[in-house]
């Protein structure tokens, strides 16, 4: 280690002493002319010393005065050099390209690149050398590899990587690698530097961006990345034009408009944008909700708040955190809110469960908007609960804040999120209730499409108890980097299936699609909101309808969050309203989780499975039973997770009750076998779905004792269905009513109405009565 300290220095002695003796020989040389001195100082004045992209020598200084004082800082330095240490003894290994996700060759350049970043913060923070000799040996062996290199062997992607098989994944290389590459910058020699930048860097940069304009030139998180890759590399190198073509885009790339990936998804269209700005102006609410949806909003807020990082602390000109109204810092916030109680995003969308806030995106993103956000303390309480830092100037600034007392608890409350540039576009509904020991989360999504990613699930909502789900969104049919799994990569039963919207908790008509399973169709529509109301804790509703999903079709749902004190804990009221010029078959799905308990209707099951329909993924799902009610209500109660579930929902005469279960035509085993009980109304123009969901009682397994499982819903009853009113009447089994009443035509606070139903006189104010 002294040894390694000593060449070090002498190494940096020795290029200080070249620089400052050519810095004489050139003011001694030109000292006649005036006006050559002036340019040569101005020149002088640019140079700017590295790191100064992510770490900064400032931070580098207070790290190394800090070291062993801040246990947070201090945990995560240990174990990042555990860590590369390993790889670092086990020796350098840059194989030719051959593998799809979850490959040797893909998973080993994705190890690559992430130890060659955190290999440059040990360097500057340990002044070890060694780290800076395995950095600059990698991307030696890459320099002689990547000129050699043809489009990667494996055709999936409509835009092929050279390192990987797509460029989403070439950019996360180069934007790991560029952190990496400003962190030796100083330490390398310029001819080093010199051979990297003209057989590595800049090769690099060009085919991401004038290269690959398909892939570059569009408003996507494939291009965010793109874009951050290309801009950061170009900091690193003081290359203006390649951080303005990161910024700016391409000014010609010869897209047809209307050009699709291979996923569907539009590349070009009529008069977009281009570039890193135009990814933060397109898809970022004023919220800062990423239309995409919180999976992929995860995925993409690493290079945007990394590139963002890099400008900040290299241009701080541009102001980059002030952009549209410090959105970047918002959609930090948004996504820490679009999280479940155990931190889990909500799988809406294109999502694999169990994405969280403990992902390596937003350790990155929480430390960066601690720092750059004015060090907001409730952040510390995010930042101790994924137990890391990053190394470097926000992360010792976080860890140091944490070590003396500073953290203040993140409160997720119940708010309306809107979807759309101007935020015009729908929303996302989050209502939480936890005032009783436990928290019913209830999310209700009326949305735009979601480019490429998003689902046909209009009016669609998932429940959570305790942070457990009670009603599910499948989420995506995707295996990530599971080779085994096609690669990886998006599965068929992903169109066939998930994105359809019987995958979903909302209505199908006539066994078909929203929008017909259209993704251009899709594209145009958002959903409207009708009512978002969380003032009073006790009753928290919202509302919103879709009037484009199936042409002639209007859908309006209403659900709300009940805390009344003849109830143990709050329970969900669910409205759901159908007005259409013809006659359709309305199926209403809802995708519980759990052992059935019981029903109060009967139901037959059949001796041999058959599926229950052709297409639009009623192909997937078996027809487990099915049962008529001769009641007025229908029941299903359930167990999970110790607790009890009962939905009560109102029925007619002639409606079908379907329990049916995914996995048929699956011959390769890609879907889970979930279970889903369909509300299913045959023939009609006009319905309206009313339905209750309560969470009550407990079972003890140590015990055997189970208290309170049943419901504590006597009937619920249709007492008002008109074009301006529905009114929902709840008797409890004490005989204890509750009213609701939707004013389905005025959501005006300020409206005054009256009601008469069955001899009795209401009268409020606003869009809805509950007492």
């Amino acid at each position: 280690m002294i040894d390694n300290n000593i060449k070090l220095n002498y190494k940096r002695i020795k290029k200080l002493l070249n620089f400052k003796i050519a810095l004489i020989i050139s003011l001694i040389l030109f000292s006649c002319n005036e006006e050559i001195v002036n340019n040569s100082n101005d020149l002088i004045n640019t140079v700017k010393e590295h790191p100064n992209l992510i770490l900064t020598k400032k931070g580098v200084e207070q790290i190394k005065t800090q070291l062993g004082n801040v246990p947070l800082f201090d945990k995560t330095l240990a174990k990042v050099k555990l860590e590369v240490d390993a790889e670092i003894a086990s020796g350098i290994h840059v194989p030719i390209p051959k593998d799809l996700s979850g490959g040797y060759t893909h998973e080993r350049h994705k190890l690559n690149y992430h130890i060659l970043q955190k290999a440059g913060v040990l360097f500057q923070i340990l002044d070890d050398e060694k780290y800076a000799i395995y950095i600059r040996d990698m991307l030696m062996e890459y320099a002689k590899m990547y000129p050699t290199l043809p489009l990667h062997p494996q055709e999936r992607s409509y835009a092929r990587g050279k390192i990987f098989w797509q460029c989403l994944n070439d950019s996360n290389w180069l934007v790991y690698v560029s952190q990496s590459y400003d962190c030796i910058y100083d330490w390398l020699d310029k001819e080093d530097r010199d051979y990297l930048e003209n057989k590595l860097f800049k090769p690099f940069a060009d085919f991401l961006s004038t290269g690959s304009p398909q892939f570059f030139n569009r408003v996507h998180n494939h291009s965010t990345w793109g874009n951050a890759a290309v801009g950061m590399i170009g900091l690193v190198m003081g290359d203006d034009e390649l951080v303005n073509r990161a910024l700016y885009g391409l000014k010609e790339d010869n897209i047809k408009e209307g050009a699709k990936d291979n996923d569907g998804g539009l590349i070009k269209e009529v008069g977009q944008k281009t570039g890193f700005l135009a990814n933060i102006e397109a898809p970022f609410s004023p919220e800062g909700y990423y239309t995409e949806a919180p999976y992929y909003q995860r995925y993409a807020m690493y290079p945007f708040i990394i590139f963002a990082q890099g400008l900040y602390n290299v241009k701080p000109e541009l102001k980059i955190f002030e952009y549209k109204d410090a959105v970047l810092l918002k959609a930090v916030y948004t996504l820490l809110n679009l999280t479940d109680l155990n931190g889990d995003f909500y799988p809406l969308n294109d999502a694999q469960k169990g994405m969280s806030y403990y992902s390596r995106e937003l350790v990155s993103a929480v430390n960066i908007a601690y720092k750059v956000g004015g060090n907001d303390a409730t952040l510390l309480s995010i930042i101790e609960k994924q137990n890391k830092v990053l190394l470097d100037d926000s992360g010792i600034a976080a860890a140091i804040a944490i070590s003396e007392g500073e953290t203040q608890p993140f409160v997720k409350k119940s708010m309306e999120i809107t979807d759309g540039s101007d935020g015009t576009e729908g929303g996302i509904g989050i209502i939480r209730n936890s005032d009783s020991g436990t928290e019913m989360n209830l999310v209700m999504k009326y949305t735009a499409q979601g480019n490429s990613h998003g689902h046909y699930d209009k009016l669609s909502f998932l429940l959570y108890d305790n942070g457990d789900e009670v009603m599910q969104d499948y989420g995506m049919v995707r295996f990530v980097n599971i080779e085994q799994k096609g690669g990886g990569n998006y599965l068929k039963e992903n169109n066939t299936w998930a994105k359809q919207t019987i995958a979903h908790n909302t209505i199908v008509q006539n066994e078909v699609s929203h929008f017909n399973g259209d993704f251009e169709t899709g594209n145009k529509y958002s959903s409207e909101k009708y009512l978002f109301d969380v003032s009073d804790p006790n009753f928290q509703i919202v509302s919103a309808k879709e009037n484009n999903a199936y042409p002639g079709t209007e859908l309006h749902r209403t659900m709300a969050v009940i805390k009344n004190d003849n109830f143990e804990n709050p329970f969900v009221i669910d409205i759901f309203k159908v007005q259409s010029k013809t006659n359709n078959q309305y199926d209403l799905p809802f995708f519980y989780l759990g052992q059935i308990l019981g029903t109060n209707f009967e139901y037959e099951t059949p001796k041999q499975l058959q599926t229950l329909g052709k297409s639009n993924g009623y192909q997937h799902l078996w027809q487990e039973a099915i049962g008529l009610n001769n009641k007025p209500n229908a029941k299903l109660t359930w167990f999970s997770n110790k607790r009890f579930y009962t939905l009560t929902t109102l029925t007619k005469e002639k409606d079908q009750l379907i329990f049916a279960r995914l996995g048929a035509n699956d011959p390769n085993f890609n879907l889970r076998k979930d279970p889903v009980f369909i509300i299913r109304k045959k023939d009609t123009k006009q319905t309206t779905f009313v339905s209750t969901i309560e969470s009550h009682g407990n079972y003890n397994p140590v015990s055997e004792i189970a208290k309170n499982a049943s419901s504590n819903i006597s009937e619920i009853n249709l007492i008002h269905d008109s074009v301006d009113y529905t009114a929902i009447k709840i008797t409890d089994i004490n005989n204890n009513d509750i009213i609701l009443i939707i004013s389905n035509l005025n959501n005006s606070k300020n409206q005054k109405h009256i009601l008469n139903i069955n001899e009795k006189q209401y009268k409020w104010e606003g869009p809805y009565y509950c007492k």
